[in-house]
């Protein structure tokens, strides 16, 4: 997971200051990782860590990556990021973003928004969703205060269910992205498994952040837990010795068991989101598995 979350992006409106690491002049072969026989998922990734290089090279930064052997793409909805700095990129239109996607080599299967830009401008993020071939709508947070209630928490759960209808009804699947702040408790109560109980299995599914294995919590007992409650995983892998985020299959997740346990939590995709650093081993990693 980056150093600054999308999270504080929502909740605070802070401009984080993105890598331009790929910005060296290297070079990567297209297709040199071999087909892994654990993963049956292609691998994706998430735009946020590299947002402003894709902003100043939106095709040469997707070619970049699919050059690293990735395949799928998660954006960051442009409008609802513009004080991010995906304002350049609201300019697209749907099928011009679809086709400079396609033409880098990745298809376009899913995108974050934020709660304002669904409870404001929910039809139109549909029909960009629509326009561009995705069958998943992700929200990123609900932006709610660190002295939210756990009558908060349920009631942003009810409200994102009633959207859920809506996409549904759309052909699109809801999904909810969580991040550390839903692995706390309230009076000795876990938010997270509160919202599990509180969304409405059809209409709103569960995108897990790996990154909150640092806290003490795995993907694959969640998965184990609540089958078929899962769209997509965000991954992440953490060095207890150095404390912070490596690349995948460099640190303590159990990535076997992982994959082991996808297909009964629901899991149809998976994004690597870290820094760009860890991009490039993070996928040879996940193609040799």
């Amino acid at each position: 997971m980056s150093r600054i979350s999308r999270r504080s992006f929502i909740g605070k409106s802070a401009l984080g200051i993105g890598s331009a690491l790929f910005a060296s002049g290297m070079r990567f072969d297209l297709n040199v990782i071999p087909p892994s026989k654990t993963v049956k998922l292609p691998l994706g990734f998430q735009v946020w860590t590299i947002r402003e290089q894709l902003v100043k090279d939106f095709p040469g930064t997707l070619k970049m990556m699919a050059g690293l052997g990735y395949k799928t793409v998660e954006m960051c909805s442009p409008p609802g990021y513009a004080m991010a700095g995906f304002a350049p990129l609201a300019k697209m239109t749907a099928k011009e973003m679809l086709q400079i996607v396609n033409d880098a080599g990745l298809k376009l299967v899913s995108t974050h928004y934020v709660m304002n830009e669904l409870r404001n401008n929910l039809d139109e993020r549909i029909q960009f969703a629509a326009d561009t071939g995705q069958k998943q709508m992700i929200l990123s947070s609900f932006g709610l205060a660190r002295t939210a209630t756990m009558s908060d928490w349920m009631k942003a759960a009810d409200e994102l269910n009633k959207i859920g209808e809506k996409t549904k009804k759309a052909g699109i699947q809801m999904g909810f992205h969580n991040h550390h702040n839903e692995f706390e408790k309230i009076d000795g109560v876990l938010i997270y498994d509160e919202l599990l109980k509180q969304f409405d299995p059809d209409l709103v599914k569960m995108q897990f952040q790996v990154a909150v294995i640092n806290i003490g919590y795995k993907a694959a007992d969640y998965f184990k837990k609540y089958p078929g409650r899962f769209i997509s995983a965000h991954l992440a892998d953490y060095s207890e010795t150095e404390k912070k985020n490596v690349a995948l299959g460099k640190g303590i997740v159990n990535w076997k068991e992982f994959f082991a346990s996808v297909k009964k939590g629901g899991v149809k995709n998976i994004f690597v989101e870290m820094d760009p650093e860890t991009f490039k081993d993070s996928a040879e990693f996940i193609g040799k598995l």
